[in-house]
């Protein structure tokens, strides 16, 4: 593996080869790459959520190293990105919510709850890693849990045509996964107030008046959008 640090560009999967949640690492910048691609709707499956769930605890349990062809290596970057073009990830998944509540299943609910809160938590806090950064990949719409997901992260980066929201209004639901708060800290409690209660989608451009993500590129090129000739700049909200 030592050998490989010098191979910027190589990624080296890593993890269940099937799974909704692929995973890579890339030697010579110490960087985890994971992919949503859950099956079907681009939701919070209950296997993605139960595969991302079991990655980030194995991360946290290795003190923010993660097991690659037998050799324990150390991250220092943790970026989530989506394998579905145009969408990071949609959120909760209504028909399963809606099964759950026609069948007055509650316990499946709170179990699909907690299983978010389990996703969610040990990304804002860096998967207890003090010298590990998460960044969110947004190429993509990023709605409810997924937006969700994105403000979990340290960093966000976002194509300029991503859009970012809370429906959960439009369903008499609202963001109960810590959203709120997190969105908060970041743009004060105005412009959380008009995203979550009138619904309103935060579109990605460079007004620079809401400095919501860290970059905001017009194409995020692959593998690593850091130090692209694309020119980046703070994102802002335009509500």
């Amino acid at each position: 593996m030592s050998n490989l640090h010098d191979a910027v560009g190589l990624c080296m999967p890593y993890g269940k080869a099937d799974s909704p949640y692929e995973t890579q690492f890339e030697p010579a910048i110490s960087t985890v790459w994971t992919y949503l691609n859950p099956k079907g709707r681009p939701c919070y499956s209950l296997e993605l959520l139960k595969a991302m769930v079991a990655h980030d605890k194995q991360l946290a349990e290795n003190g923010g190293r993660v097991e690659v062809d037998g050799e324990m290596q150390k991250v220092d970057y943790y970026v989530t990105g989506s394998r579905m073009p145009g969408v990071f990830n949609l959120g909760g998944d209504l028909a399963l919510f809606v099964l759950l509540i026609k069948t007055g299943d509650r316990e499946a609910l709170a179990q699909y709850a907690k299983l978010c809160i389990d996703v969610q938590y040990p990304r804002s806090q860096s998967f207890f890693s003090p010298t590990l950064t998460s960044i969110a990949l947004v190429q993509g719409d990023a709605l409810g849990g997924g937006f969700e997901c994105a403000l979990a992260s340290d960093v966000i980066i976002a194509e300029e045509s991503a859009q970012l929201g809370f429906p959960e209004i439009l369903f008499n639901l609202f963001p109960g996964m810590g959203a709120c708060s997190l969105l908060e800290r970041r743009v004060g409690r105005r412009v959380t107030g008009r995203t979550n209660w009138r619904a309103r989608n935060i579109a990605c451009m460079p007004l620079r008046r809401l400095a919501l993500a860290a970059i905001q590129l017009r194409t995020v090129l692959s593998p690593w959008p850091f130090g692209a000739s694309t020119s980046t700049m703070p994102i802002s909200c335009s509500l």
